[in-house]
């Protein structure tokens, strides 16, 4: 099957087709014929360019002969789903729009008419018993062509569910584009899928509530034997009264509704410091909010910063009341390498505690040029001799009052980082002669410097930086002082500190060697590694866990040296 061109009219009664686009896209394909019969079109497999977002990039489909039909929906980076559509007539359109940036875009369409009132795969439907079991269509014996069927199946409340295939036997494809079964945590088959399976063998899945879908789609040749499948249901463990999940941008509070109702109140009587932020109710209220929002006061202690609000509830309207006075304190703290969450209950100044672990989210990435406007990326990145690279570390927070400050960056050839490295940074202070740090700006802290490399016998260098995150309100914090001594560092506050590591970086004349050239082509950048193909496009890494290194190596070209180990600049030739 070849790849299809940018959009056609197609008049098939059924037809796969395989698409692939690059950049700035813009193609129509039209489905049309004069039939007494509807269309089912299903996008079995498609894969954007990374972080596109659905403004960007999508796919529309339209429930007539053109775009200015209804739309049927919509699919993009973030479709959680398998998505199959299907008209209301014999015609059917649909729109694949690409960003500008570089990228091999590829899609698996398939589409086939059929007469709903006609159909005849007889399966599906809805199982409501605390377990059950359910084959595809003539099960043991092959399953029919053009199939699609969708099961829901209910348990009793408060229970979740457990699916098991014993028997399973599908077409197989790496990507399960031809016949597939999809699993969906809920009612729905547009979000919530937990996994998509082809091939042999049996498989477990489990919901999240009472509630799971099974779709099985099949395509118009090698028909198996299908699957037999079988669910059992198990009480949901007890929800807490009150829950408090803290990060770096917001905060949420979770009460049960039992719970209020112990104190002899409901999602009515429930405030924040700010009474206009409204709860979200359904089994439980929720507020969820950005730090700094709703009423939050913000303390700055030193060696942490805590975000507080409070929770009141209060019997609106009651001229006497004898009910207990009630008050939700919920705490976000975060210190040097956490987030401490407490909430605790006053009851007539009884307390009670619990609490919980979340992180701040910092990011290290390279960019083209010290405008730090357009990062990079490819990878690996190769470079030229004694390029200068420019690296930034970015805070994702929505509190506007923090200061980031790149402290320290060393180079090992070890990703252990052992007792032989070299320092950049050290302290704020530059201990490298090539390295430039920019003013602390906010969210962002800036540094740049020249390719090196070990000498003796190491292909790889990896780069580890420790970042502080202060208090911007606090004008003699560690992120305002710049170059220090390590004495006046020790009594400097910051709040946070953690570690991350970016890369691979290369030398352009490692991929020349490899390919037994004197000169590199895009088609040899394209060629060249097939290694990392998974995070091709991703340089930047979410610093999660303070003392989890995500290590990847800075790889540059060897020449053979005297014993004895060093750092020495690289010089063109």
């Amino acid at each position: 099957l070849g790849a299809t061109r940018c959009g056609t009219s197609l008049q098939d009664l059924s037809k796969a087709l395989k698409i692939e686009l690059n950049a700035d896209a813009n193609c129509v394909w039209q489905i049309q014929r004069n039939a007494n019969q509807t269309i089912r079109i299903i996008f079995s497999y498609f894969k954007f360019a990374p972080s596109s977002s659905c403004e960007t990039e999508s796919i529309k489909v339209y429930d007539g002969p053109s775009t200015n039909s209804s739309l049927l929906g919509q699919i993009c980076n973030d479709t959680d789903a398998v998505p199959v559509l299907e008209s209301s007539s014999g015609s059917l359109t649909f729109l694949i729009t690409t960003n500008s940036v570089t990228f091999t875009r590829n899609f698996f369409v398939f589409y086939y008419y059929f007469s709903a009132e006609k159909n005849t795969d007889n399966c599906g439907g809805q199982l409501t018993g605390a377990n059950g079991t359910f084959t595809s269509p003539n099960y043991p014996a092959r399953y029919p062509e053009f199939t699609y069927c969708v099961w829901h199946i209910q348990t009793a409340k408060n229970s979740k569910i457990k699916l098991q295939f014993q028997d399973f036997f599908l077409e197989l494809d790496p990507k399960c584009q031809f016949d597939f079964t999809a699993i969906y945590d809920g009612l729905s088959t547009t979000t919530g899928l937990i996994g998509k399976r082809c091939g042999l063998g049996p498989s477990v899945f489990e919901s999240s509530s009472n509630v799971l879908t099974v779709v099985l789609s099949t395509d118009y040749a090698n028909s198996y034997r299908g699957f037999s499948a079988q669910y059992t249901s198990d009480p949901l463990p007890v929800e807490p009264d009150a829950l408090l999940i803290c990060s770096s941008e917001s905060m949420k509070i979770v009460l049960s509704k039992s719970y209020l109702a112990s104190f002899g109140y409901n999602e009515t009587h429930v405030q924040l410091n700010d009474p206009s932020c409204s709860p979200v109710t359904t089994d439980s209220v929720v507020f969820s909010f950005p730090l700094g929002s709703c009423g939050t006061t913000k303390k700055d202690e030193g060696q942490s910063i805590t975000y507080t609000n409070i929770i009141t509830l209060s019997a609106s309207g009651d001229v006497i009341t004898r009910r207990k006075n009630i008050q939700i304190v919920a705490k976000c703290q975060m210190e040097h390498n956490s987030t401490l969450e407490v909430i605790y209950i006053t009851e007539n100044n009884i307390i009670q505690n619990t609490s919980a672990v979340g992180r701040y989210n910092v990011s290290l990435s390279f960019y083209h040029s010290d405008s730090f406007s357009k990062p990079v990326h490819q990878s690996p990145y190769y470079v030229d001799l004694n390029q200068t690279l420019f690296a930034q570390v970015s805070l994702h927070s929505t509190d506007p009052n923090l200061l980031l400050f790149v402290d320290t960056c060393t180079a090992s050839p070890q990703p252990d980082f052992g007792s032989l490295t070299y320092d950049l940074i050290r302290s704020g202070c530059t201990k490298d002669d090539t390295v430039v740090t920019y003013p602390p700006l906010q969210h962002y802290g800036r540094f740049a410097f020249q390719a090196f490399r070990f000498l003796q016998s190491f292909p790889s260098v990896y780069l580890q930086c420790d970042i502080l995150i202060c208090d911007s309100n606090d004008t003699n914090s560690r992120c305002t002082q710049g170059c220090s001594s390590r004495q006046k560092r020790a009594t400097s506050s910051y709040v946070w500190k953690t570690n991350t590591v970016v890369g691979p970086i290369r030398l352009k004349g490692d991929l020349r060697a490899a390919h037994g050239s004197g000169s590199l082509t895009k088609a040899d950048a394209e060629e060249t590694p097939k290694l990392q193909q998974s995070g091709f496009y991703t340089l930047s890494f979410v610093a999660l866990i303070s003392n989890v290194i995500i290590v990847v190596a800075v790889i540059l070209k060897y020449h053979k040296r005297p014993a004895g180990y060093g750092y020495q600049r690289i010089h063109s030739h």
